[in-house]
């Protein structure tokens, strides 16, 4: 391809930025003008992002609970007042912190786990096996990617919510759908799946598994399929090969779909705040919404900023610390995805 033809294969924005003063693609240098005007874009996004970042970590230093009439991007004050109350007592709710702390890793690290055991069974299935109705049960299981949060949740509320176990009296313990207390008596509830830990897990895992599927088979169809075939003439079957070939070589790509699916299961609000309704399985997400309504009109600004900051810093470190990994592991999984 000329040079002439590359240049209009890119896209407008593209060509005006690399093109020099001659109208040609220079990968060396820009003009200088174009760079100021690539260095003004890029300052604009980095303060379009930081602004509301910075002001949460300025309040969260402030002592005063109302709100401020400024926009400081800068504190005043040095507080910690805001951090102690949160840590000591983050909400009305007789509910620790480390309570909160521990459900919220309960849901993240054990829903990571699982789907990504289920996911890359399916996706080495979805990439390596040839059976009946693959390519229409492929389409099935990347629909919910199309659907929003809300439209997932209602169907699994009321499948979950039908889990039942109940004391009918008399030594009779009841499981819906199983069975039922006799002449169609309720009895008393003793667990609703719905409404626990265990359910909004199930549920979380339901969710997370369409785009877990997606990315691993991107990924293992990238694994040459030789080292399959010489492995089964080795005499390794099919679960060796699985679990001795494959997976080895997919560990970057597992590592990469477990963090981001932390990051939306740590951050993970809507179903927890339909499912739960018992203060002691309550999350950190789930508490700081909270946060907004139990004071009515005398919102703490600094302990909701402080509160803010706190359940996005295991975010914010995961992703820092794994920026290159993640980035490099999505674009190595979907070149043939």
């Amino acid at each position: 391809m000329t040079t002439a033809q590359t240049v209009k294969a890119k896209t407008p924005i593209l060509r005006f930025l690399t093109m020099n003063t001659s109208g040609q693609t220079s990968g060396r240098s820009l003009p200088l003008w174009r760079q100021l005007l690539l260095q003004l874009l890029c300052i604009f996004i980095l303060v379009t992002v930081m602004f509301p970042i910075m002001y949460i970590v300025t309040l969260s230093f402030s002592s005063q609970t109302s709100r401020p009439s400024s926009l400081d991007l800068f504190p005043k004050e040095i507080s910690f007042v805001a951090y102690r109350q949160v840590l000591d007592r983050p909400t009305g709710n007789p509910v620790t912190f480390i309570e909160l702390l521990s459900n919220s890793f309960k849901l993240s690290v054990g829903v990571g786990l699982v789907a990504l055991f289920i996911a890359v069974t399916a996706a080495y299935a979805f990439s390596r096996f040839k059976f009946k109705a693959r390519e229409v049960l492929m389409i099935m299981v990347f629909i919910p990617l199309l659907m929003p949060a809300v439209g997932l949740a209602t169907p699994l509320y009321l499948l979950l919510n039908n889990v039942r176990i109940s004391d009918c009296g008399g030594g009779v313990i009841s499981i819906l759908p199983f069975s039922a207390c006799a002449d169609g008596a309720r009895g008393l509830l003793l667990f609703n799946l719905r409404d626990s830990l265990l359910g909004v897990g199930i549920a979380m895992t339901a969710t997370a598994l369409p785009f877990a599927v997606w990315n691993l088979k991107g990924y293992l169809d990238t694994i040459p399929k030789e080292l399959e075939e010489a492995a089964a003439i080795d005499g390794a079957d099919a679960n060796q090969t699985f679990w001795k070939i494959v997976l080895p070589l997919a560990v970057p790509q597992l590592a990469v779909t477990f963090f981001l699916g932390f990051i939306g299961h740590w951050q993970e609000f809507v179903l927890t705040w339909l499912f739960l309704s018992q203060p002691k399985d309550y999350t950190l997400a789930m508490t700081l919404y909270n946060m907004t309504g139990q004071y009515a009109n005398s919102i703490p600004w600094n302990r909701f900023a402080a509160m803010a900051v706190i359940v996005a810093l295991p975010v914010a470190i995961v992703y820092i610390g794994l920026q290159k990994q993640i980035v490099g592991g999505l674009t190595t999984g979907s070149v043939k995805g």
